[in-house]
């Protein structure tokens, strides 16, 4: 071509390197190519449009499907699709082997992959005719952009130094897979071995602690930065001659020593060994010079991760209490789970103080005693500096001798205190529960700031939420005011407080993540023979139906990832001796004690929920029905015709199949109530009317102060009363 002459078209410059043009469209189906690109298909030289078919009928099967694997993986790191392709004729011979070069894009409208590349023949050496296999030339089992792909992320996902090793000695690199690996490590002027594969316990001795001046390859790589590259043994022999015995009775043929930078520092040295030789052509070098950065980086954030985990489990460790042990007749145990995340630090935590005049944890007969759970906004060091904060200062108020509402007050006011300068997007508050529990009588007095209510399994396997009275969370308002709940936990039953990561983890809300740990508590028992293990056996069985497996209540972070901070307190009353009278019809076999205060009339429905739960195995539901309606009247009529509050207790006797229900509602008043019969237009009136037409047994008691108005069910097949015959528009409204 002359000075000044116009510069052929691309075309031209393509046709004289040989090679082919093509464009494949997956929404046609259609694939075209110019004549270079037909012949080396092995069509007529001349430009055409085949079908997805007819194209995949001059390919080999398996590079078609390496193709199709390819393709998504280029376009989602936005690289160059790049495949070798065996091209066959009508009888499956192999008439040539070709390079395919394309960029892929992702059309989301049309859902289809367009290609536009280049084919160019590669010629494979004949059998024998080299001593070294190449990345080029050989058994290429992917492409190399694929590849550098899935050890990325396999190498990104590694979050500790044995899962990068474990992944690294996994690695089949294209063409040429090394079956001896190991990784060096710097300590002082000495080198040290992280790790290795493919070589025998032991083996490694002569290479640990080995000085950094030392004639040896991955010294030198340390030293210098620089890859050293050995393609046979002789390479090795001459270079490194006070090495070689120590290397020579492995039986690898080449070597490759790689640097370890990250950060621009060299933390050590990547050996890669062939049992064949290499030749460690400039393809094979980048592809293991791309695994070693890759490695290097993994290994710089495992080693940062551990030593996180390592200061995270001593922090966690001093945050957390210890149990008190010896508490007569009560067993409590208790289990912390980090969030996988961040520092995997965060503002769960629970808590066990012994109140004055109480349990000292030294075998003491006192039986005062605290049980504290809580949970501070966040999952970072802010909220686990202010729940130390918060547990230490709850502590003092309750060594100080308060009462448990007074004690969360006092926290609130606290909380508030010390946050409410920060920047509003940054206020923190803290949902807590403060129980205070009486070992001799099983009597609990809860507080609670926005906290799940507690949970309870009775003693024949019933489980019940707890409803209780509750203020805002910790922090929120300085002024608020958080009412005591008054309950007793009879013998046998087990009362559990949780943070919401045990009930919310795994893509459940607070209803379907509560049917999951209810079902885990109704199966598991806590025999009175061996109460302290059974205990512990029911902790481990509800972190293990979130999370799996996990130790003991001082358990370190766990390796996989979690949503949510997780604390769990269960405390278990011990059984009463048995006597004579336990398997009459009078025994006791579930009840339950609510207030409803006069400015709480809507904890009338929760004691109408929680006596249909308290009922949930009746045998009548007709029964239920009836049962519900005339507590509701009950306790609608204290707070309509008295100025005290109503205190509900109901009680299961006897035997399934003939059980009796009693349900007393207590008040202050002093009026006894009486029938009446009110006209059809009144809108009071009935409520003794209903006990009369739905109880089998009713009266009514006066007590010291005030009085009682009581009925009684009793279990009937398939039978009940007549609540379904209740016209509810006449019923007292709440």
């Amino acid at each position: 071509m002359r000075t000044g002459e116009p510069l052929p078209g691309t075309g031209d410059i393509l046709a004289a390197l040989a090679t082919g043009l093509w464009h494949w469209d997956t929404a046609t189906a259609l694939v075209t190519v110019d004549a270079e690109a037909a012949r080396l298909l092995g069509l007529p030289a001349r430009p055409t449009t085949l079908t997805e078919d007819q194209t995949r009928a001059r390919l080999h099967p398996a590079d078609w499907n390496e193709i199709t694997g390819v393709v998504p993986l280029a376009v989602a790191e936005g690289t160059l699709a790049e495949v070798r392709i065996r091209i066959i004729d009508e009888q499956g011979n192999v008439l040539r082997t070709v390079r395919s070069r394309s960029k892929p894009s992702y059309d989301r409208d049309r859902r289809a992959y367009e290609l536009i590349g280049t084919l160019q023949e590669v010629t494979e050496p004949a059998p024998g005719t080299s001593s070294a296999r190449s990345a080029v030339t050989g058994d290429w089992r992917r492409s190399r952009e694929a590849f550098l792909l899935d050890a990325g992320r396999a190498l990104a996902e590694a979050r500790s130094t044995e899962e990068v090793l474990r992944v690294a000695a996994g690695l089949s690199m294209p063409g040429f897979s090394p079956d001896g690996l190991a990784v060096f490590g710097v300590e002082g002027e000495r080198l040290t071995i992280i790790g290795h594969h493919g070589y025998a316990p032991g083996d490694d001795g002569p290479f640990t602690h080995m000085p950094l001046s030392t004639n040896y390859p991955a010294a030198e790589v340390v030293r210098t930065g620089r890859a050293v590259y050995l393609s046979s043994p002789g390479d090795y022999r001459e270079h490194y001659p006070a090495a070689w015995p120590l290397a020579e009775r492995f039986g690898r043929r080449s070597w490759a020593f790689l640097p370890l930078t990250a950060g621009g520092h060299t933390m050590g040295a990547w050996m890669a060994a062939f049992s064949h030789p290499v030749a460690f052509t400039p393809d094979e070098r980048a592809v293991l010079t791309t695994v070693a950065r890759m490695l290097a980086q993994a290994l710089s954030r495992a080693s940062a991760a551990e030593t996180q985990r390592e200061l995270t489990d001593s922090l966690q460790r001093s945050m957390l209490p210890s149990l008190i042990a010896g508490i007569p007749g009560m067993n409590v145990a208790a289990r912390y789970i980090p969030t996988g995340g961040g520092l995997q630090v965060g503002g769960d935590w629970y808590d066990m103080i012994p109140l004055p005049g109480g349990a000292t944890g030294r075998g003491s007969d006192g039986g005062r005693f605290a049980l504290v759970i809580g949970d501070v906004q966040g999952h970072d060091v802010r909220a686990a500096g202010l729940m130390g904060q918060l547990r230490i200062a709850l502590r003092a108020y309750a060594a100080e001798g308060h009462r448990p509402d007074a004690v969360l007050s006092r926290a609130s006011r606290f909380l508030h205190g010390i946050t409410h300068d920060e920047d509003l997007a940054h206020l923190r508050f803290a949902t807590c529960l403060y129980a205070e529990a009486d070992a001799a009588t099983g009597r609990l007095e809860v507080a609670r700031a926005g906290h799940p209510d507690p949970v309870v399994r009775m003693a024949d396997g019933t489980v019940m939420t707890r409803p209780t009275a509750g203020g805002p969370p910790l922090g929120v308002d300085p002024d608020a005011d958080y009412p005591t709940t008054r309950f007793t936990l009879e013998p046998g039953e087990t009362m559990m407080l949780c943070t919401d990561g045990l009930i919310e983890t795994g893509g459940h809300d607070m209803e379907s993540g509560w049917r999951r740990v209810r079902a885990i508590l109704e199966e598991h028992a806590v025999p009175d023979e061996d109460r302290e293990h059974g205990l512990e056996q029911l902790a481990d069985a509800l972190v293990q139906g979130v999370h799996g497996p996990s130790s003991h209540h001082t358990t370190g972070p766990l390796t996989d990832r979690r949503e949510d901070d997780i604390a769990v307190l269960l405390l278990y009353r011990g059984g009463e001796p048995e006597r004579e009278e336990a398997a009459t019809a009078r025994t006791r076999v579930r009840s339950t004690l609510l207030s409803v205060a006069q400015d709480e009339p809507e904890r009338i429905a929760e004691a109408r929920q929680y006596l249909r739960e308290l009922l949930h195995d009746w045998a009548s539901p007709d029964q239920v029905d009836s049962a519900v309606l005339l507590v509701s009247e009950l306790c609608t009529n204290v707070l309509v015709h008295t100025d005290a509050d109503a205190l509900l207790l109901a009680e299961v006797f006897g035997q399934s199949g003939a059980r009796r229900l009693r349900v007393q509602v207590t008040d202050t008043g002093d009026d006894l109530p009486h029938k009446r019969r009110p006209g059809e237009l009144a809108s009071s009136g009935r409520g003794l009317m209903l006990i009369e037409l739905l109880a089998d047994a009713w009266g009514v008691e006066p007590q010291g102060k005030g009085k009682s108005i009581w009925f009684e069910l009793y279990e009937k097949e398939g039978e009940g009363g007549d609540a379904a015959a209740i016209d509810w528009d006449l019923v007292d409204p709440l």
